[in-house]
């Protein structure tokens, strides 16, 4: 069923749909995302999480359909709406001969801020980096790869967060550090579609795929 939302200040689908080798992965994809929304999509594996996720952030081309945001048709890598979104996927995009320090510095540099070591030890200590923050990301756990990834979304500040499931590996303390920085990102005003197979606290809509 189509996910109706008031707002047209956000992003919004209208029959999207996505192929792959020819073969259909999901179709009819109607929903609106606006600011201080979170949309859930749930679905079992195969279903067209990952896929959909990757034709919202422009790393793939949809089928059919048309993506707008801010009540604008959404062009392949359109710059304005690429700088306005930030996306975690399953790879965390996090260089392992860099430290957890390092990553997180070098995403603010790239974002054209100015690093700041005090800023970056708060966001990896709110994930109980602290001990390990220094060290290569190639030595730590993929819990821990996933709390670097995770902690950079409060450095480099984008209004829409596309996250494939962001609890993957993380402990309760960790899920619990994310549900916190996911509320405050939606009460300032911004906007999260995040594929989960575990619901979150901060509610908002859904979107199942699959029947």
């Amino acid at each position: 069923m189509p996910v109706e939302a008031p707002a047209d200040s956000g992003l919004s689908a209208r029959q999207l749909g996505f192929c792959r080798a020819g073969r259909p992965v999901f179709d009819g994809i109607d929903f609106t995302v606006g600011p201080g929304e979170l949309l859930q999509v749930t679905g079992a594996n195969g279903s067209g999480k990952t896929s959909l996720l990757r034709v919202l952030s422009g790393l793939l081309e949809p089928a059919a359909g048309e993506l707008r945001w801010r009540a604008r048709p959404v062009r392949a890598g359109e710059s304005g709406y690429l700088q306005s979104v930030a996306y975690v996927g399953h790879t965390d995009g996090i260089d392992p001969d860099l430290s957890a320090e390092q990553n997180l510095a070098f995403a603010m540099r790239v974002a054209g801020g100015t690093p700041s070591r005090a800023l970056v030890d708060r966001a990896l200590d709110a994930y109980g980096m602290a001990l390990a923050m220094a060290a290569p990301v190639r030595r730590l756990s993929q819990g821990q790869r996933r709390r670097v990834a995770l902690a950079r979304l409060v450095l480099v500040p984008r209004v829409l967060w596309l996250l494939d499931e962001p609890l993957t590996s993380l402990d309760d303390q960790a899920a619990d550090a994310f549900q916190a920085q996911l509320d405050t990102h939606l009460r300032v005003g911004g906007m999260a579609v995040v594929a989960t197979h575990r619901a979150l606290s901060a509610g908002g809509r859904f979107l199942h795929l699959g029947g």
